[in-house]
């Protein structure tokens, strides 16, 4: 499934961000996410063998989630998630030959930027949905003032320190969706706990609603 379809069949727009995986655990983790209603499922590529996590991810889930790769800082990297089952990618930087040869294979681009020379390099890549990478470092009235100078289709995603606790000041600022980490997966947690940890995050998400 692809990021888009995934939002457009109703899936929150949330990545669950699961750095430190392990590919043994990788179904279980998915499955939860599903059944608490997050439907966009990342796989940093500094996790333990992330390509397996993902192809495991991918099949079991595949049909009901977007499964993705993160930190993707390499072509190599792209085509390995390309060829794991991945069909989005999600990069920590902005690298124009990177975000090219994700475009040919068919990936999604969610790269991140922190400045706004960042955030236009990218929109000239093809992309459309941008990380703000780290989020919480310069705040939400940050957030809000790149999300001014943005084009109307760019979509804002803001990743680093959001959570349940604060989902409501960034949507204010204007994101359109969020990227949760640590606060939603550590390495671990059992399946059952990141699915309260998700329906938690999911009941703030609504909470916010604007």
């Amino acid at each position: 499934m692809k990021l888009q379809d995934a939002l457009d069949a109703g899936a929150p727009p949330i990545v669950a961000i699961l750095r430190g995986i392990r590919p043994e655990e990788s179904t279980a983790i998915a499955e939860a996410l599903v059944e608490a209603g997050i439907r966009l499922i990342e796989v940093p590529f500094n996790s333990p063998d992330p390509a397996r996590s993902i192809a495991a991810m991918a099949e079991a889930v595949g049909t009901h989630a977007a499964i993705g790769g993160g930190t993707v800082v390499s072509a190599a990297m792209a085509q390995s998630l390309d060829d794991a089952g991945g069909t989005f990618m999600v990069s920590p930087n902005i690298d124009p030959a990177v975000l090219k040869h994700a475009r040919e294979l068919g990936l999604d681009l969610l790269p991140g930027f922190l400045t706004p020379t960042e955030a236009f390099a990218a929109i000239d890549a093809g992309a459309r949905d941008l990380k703000i990478f780290p989020g919480s470092v310069l705040g939400s009235p940050y957030v809000k003032a790149i999300r001014e100078v943005l084009p109307a289709d760019v979509r804002l995603w803001a990743v680093g320190g959001v959570g349940a606790a604060n989902i409501a000041e960034y949507r204010a600022a204007g994101v359109f969706g969020i990227g949760a980490g640590g606060s939603l997966y550590r390495p671990g947690d059992s399946a059952a706990d990141v699915g309260a940890k998700a329906r938690e995050l999911l009941d703030a998400w609504k909470a916010a609603e604007i």
